[in-house]
């Protein structure tokens, strides 16, 4: 019988035998023992500052926070093991901005997806979404985002997409002095970015302004990734008033921009990356 089963299973009689043997499943048993000191370890980077990550998250989390190493695959096989689910990102349906009138003008792509020109503040990116909390409630998010650190310098919340959303964001830059001087801001062709009014205060603000081909979301994916991300660990839409978004908000744009860890950043957060990145200049 143990024959024929080792057969069908395709394995050896040795090799079954060896499985049960004492010495066998007490090796197993420590290492499952060590497994749960490895799991509270992951967990404890898993869960920091309430937000949930990744296998290559938790690396960095571990390093940058804990001083602790790990390799992908000890993390990966660990999460396996005792179901630690990471977000997964999911695909958003985009919805078109209103048609710009005939006095809106569109700018030319000056980008051509060179997002890191090694230099910090010189390529901003910019952009909106949309947000659903409670009850099918919804807010608006917009953010100016540095290419090269991948820091975000300025967003603003709001329950309408008025014009002003994004007028609001970009005065906000001003709070920062690490700007280069032939900064530019790089969009899409929505009404907000082809509004004279939005374009006389990209220029009054000194900048340059590209944007992204008709259609062609791969022009500013840097920003559309920080969307994707921010969807994947914030709780939105558990959020019951605009309030409390954007507390949610504001408490994630302090994590992403000061210990959320990059793999592309040196492993580093975008805020201690561009200090290094600064300092080498």
């Amino acid at each position: 019988m143990v024959s024929y089963l080792c057969e069908v299973m395709g394995v050896s009689r040795s090799g079954f035998y060896n499985y049960f043997n004492e010495k066998s499943a007490q090796n197993r048993a420590n290492q499952d023992e060590a497994d749960e000191v490895v799991k509270a370890i992951i967990l404890k980077a898993y869960h920091f500052r309430g937000r949930k990550k990744g296998a290559r998250q938790i690396k960095m989390t571990l390093q940058n926070q804990y001083g602790i190493t790990y390799n992908l695959k000890r993390i990966r096989r660990i999460m396996k093991k005792f179901d630690i689910i990471c977000p997964i990102r999911k695909a958003n349906p985009a919805r078109r901005m209103a048609k710009a009138t005939k006095e809106h003008r569109t700018c030319a792509n000056e980008l051509q997806r060179n997002f890191k020109q090694g230099v910090a503040g010189k390529v901003l990116l910019t952009d909106i979404t949309y947000l659903t909390y409670k009850n099918g409630k919804r807010a608006y998010l917009s953010t100016i985002k540095d290419a090269e650190t991948n820091e975000i310098l300025a967003y603003e919340v709001s329950p309408s997409l008025h014009l002003d959303i994004a007028l609001t964001t970009l005065k906000q830059l001003k709070k920062h002095a690490h700007l280069a001087e032939d900064a530019f801001i790089h969009s899409d062709q929505g009404f907000h970015y082809t509004s004279p009014i939005y374009q006389a205060l990209v220029k009054k603000m000194g900048l340059g302004q590209s944007m992204s081909r008709r259609g062609n979301c791969w022009d500013n994916a840097p920003q559309e990734s920080f969307f994707g991300h921010f969807k994947d660990e914030t709780n939105i839409k558990a959020c019951e008033t605009l309030e409390e978004v954007k507390r949610e908000i504001k408490n994630y744009m302090t994590y992403y921009n000061h210990y959320r860890g990059q793999w592309n950043l040196k492993k580093l957060p975008p805020a201690k990356y561009r200090q290094q990145l600064q300092q080498v200049a």
